[in-house]
């Protein structure tokens, strides 16, 4: 099964959904702007891209540059960030088998398929 953590007004979420299509996997679509992850998934999906969490926020999101930017914080409070306010997870994530990849550019998710 593969995960893909989805927002359809975005064009390369939807390109990477359409790679996945392609390449016939069996898909789970998570609209994680309607299903945020819990701050543990979003942990757990950080480890697994083997990143930081600022590297996974939208930083030119209007609200991350009101509310947000210039400031520091740690690991776990930019992770509590994300969850509260899931339009700033960068997207589209993709989970297959214990990996993550980020689809940006889309054929980043090749290498765990």
């Amino acid at each position: 099964m593969t995960t893909i953590y989805h927002n359809p007004r975005c064009r390369k979420s939807r390109e990477t959904l359409q790679l996945l299509e392609a390449a016939h996997e069996t898909i789970s679509i998570v609209k994680y702007l309607e299903e945020p992850p819990s701050e543990k998934e979003l942990a757990h999906i950080l480890t697994m891209l083997k990143i930081p969490a600022i590297q996974l926020v939208r930083k030119n999101e209007a609200l991350w540059k009101e509310q947000f930017k210039g400031r520091e914080f740690s690991e776990s409070e930019l992770v509590q960030i994300m969850v509260q306010n899931p339009k700033l997870i960068e997207r589209p994530i993709v989970l297959k088998n214990g990996k993550a990849a980020l689809g940006r550019p889309p054929e980043n998710v090749k290498e765990i398929l």
